[in-house]
């Protein structure tokens, strides 16, 4: 029964995973996304700076700035966050047509011009931020999409403006990008005459009421969350990267869900997200995927195999920054059934800890301040709520319950280890070394 179970994975489930893993579309998806998170990073770090909650910073930086220095420190905020929507529609476009091997700066660019395009404004005043920025991921997604699909239709089939060979090459793509560029330009064009048409009133619009508000409220939820993240680890417990995958469709949800919060935080309002790209990234994967950060300390200073004692040196400080790959792969996690069970147990207890605190108001909500996802726990969480110790305390305590769930399986695969050392050793006539029993 076991091997038909294994045999199924192996031979239907794992090529199925894998071909969506490297699936081209959700590929430049997540890449392209990826490509604000820089620009994130850095606002985050202005924001920081901006509402530090130690009322004696707040006046040394008044005495320094005046009254509306938090507003100068936040310049820098606006400029970041307000264009992640921009960047991703050029970054979708451009790793897309570079995986079909066409001119992805062509293609990044012409994507841009159709984001712009759909976006309803007169004059270059009147550009609303907010469309540029996480409200408009969406609509990156499909204009990144779509124009980099156009875009590929006509140079591969040849349907372009050729130049001489004599001509540099960066003027014959430039015209080479003219007649796909002009279709996508005039296809976007005439959609936004006929949507102004109707009640709707404008494509942004469209987008929000029939893709953005169903998905937000599905991937917004507890629930939503439980199924993204149980994909997340269930993935990994076959070697497939699930957060690459889950990420790639989830990522517009949660980063627009972060922005949201951010903005807020700014005005001093309050927050209307909890699940958010932090709560997966600062107090779900404590550790990494798997929440395996105590696990990473059991083995290093519990475990009494001289296998683990020699894992343990390796795996406790990728894990202090959550990268855990030494474990998964090392101990292993990855197809060992018995690990399998706290491996996907762990974060599903911990997201509901998190979500719950957070509804019930006894932890702060995350602030929209992109902490990177390598940076420790303790101060990750301080940092992602504005500087809430309640932040800490939550993921102290996730670490405490995470010890609890995976300690009596790794107190098995301890045993385990002992056993084969004792017998490996009787095998071979020598002493037994470091032998304990558990």
């Amino acid at each position: 029964m076991s091997e038909t179970k294994g045999s199924f994975i192996d031979e239907k489930l794992l090529p199925i995973a894998g071909k969506i893993a490297s699936q081209r579309h959700l590929v430049a998806l997540r890449d392209g996304i990826m490509l604000a998170m820089p620009l994130i990073i850095i606002g985050s770090l202005f924001l920081i700076i901006a509402n530090f909650p130690i009322p004696a910073y707040q006046n040394f930086m008044a005495g320094i700035f005046g009254k509306d220095w938090a507003t100068v420190a936040q310049y820098p905020v606006n400029a970041t966050f307000s264009i992640m929507g921009l960047v991703a529609a050029f970054g979708i476009a451009y790793y897309l047509a570079q995986s079909y091997k066409v001119d992805p700066l062509s293609s990044g660019i012409i994507s841009v011009a159709a984001f712009l395009l759909a976006i309803p404004l007169d004059k270059l005043s009147d550009v609303p931020l907010a469309l540029l920025g996480s409200q408009g991921l969406f609509m990156a997604i499909i204009f990144g999409l779509c124009s980099a699909e156009i875009y590929r239709f006509f140079i591969q089939k040849n349907i372009t403006i050729k130049m001489p060979d004599s001509v540099p090459p960066a003027v014959s793509k430039s015209f080479s990008a003219l007649i796909p560029g002009f279709a996508v330009v005039v296809l976007v064009w005439l959609l936004r005459i006929l949507v102004e048409h109707t009640s709707i009133g404008s494509i942004p619009n469209v987008i929000t009421s029939v893709i953005g508000k169903p998905l937000s409220m599905v991937g917004g939820s507890y629930g939503g969350s439980l199924v993204a993240e149980f994909a997340i680890v269930f993935l990994w417990s076959f070697g497939i990267h699930g957060a690459n995958i889950v990420g790639g469709i989830m990522a517009p949800i949660w980063y627009g869900a972060m922005d949201a919060n951010r903005v807020a935080f700014q005005a001093h309002q309050v927050l209307p997200n909890i699940v958010t790209q932090q709560i997966f990234d600062n107090f779900i994967n404590l550790g990494g995927s798997g929440t395996t950060l105590a696990l990473a300390f059991m083995i290093a200073f519990l475990a009494k195999s001289q296998q683990l004692k020699a894992l343990g040196k390796l795996v406790v400080g990728p894990a202090i920054f959550n990268i855990n790959e030494p474990i998964l792969f090392g101990l292993p996690i990855v197809m060992n059934p018995m690990m399998i069970i706290p491996f996907v147990l762990t974060p599903i207890v911990v997201l509901t800890t998190t979500y719950f605190s957070m509804k019930f108001g006894w932890v702060s909500l995350t602030a929209g301040i992109a902490v990177p996802w390598t940076t420790p726990p303790i101060i990750s969480g301080y940092l992602a709520t504005g500087g809430h110790i309640s932040g800490a305390i939550i993921q102290a305590v996730n670490i405490v319950l995470s010890f609890f769930i995976y300690y009596p399986f790794f107190r098995a695969v301890d045993r385990q280890k002992l056993r084969e050392e004792d017998e490996y050793n009787k095998e071979h006539g020598a002493d037994v070394i470091g032998k304990e029993t558990a």
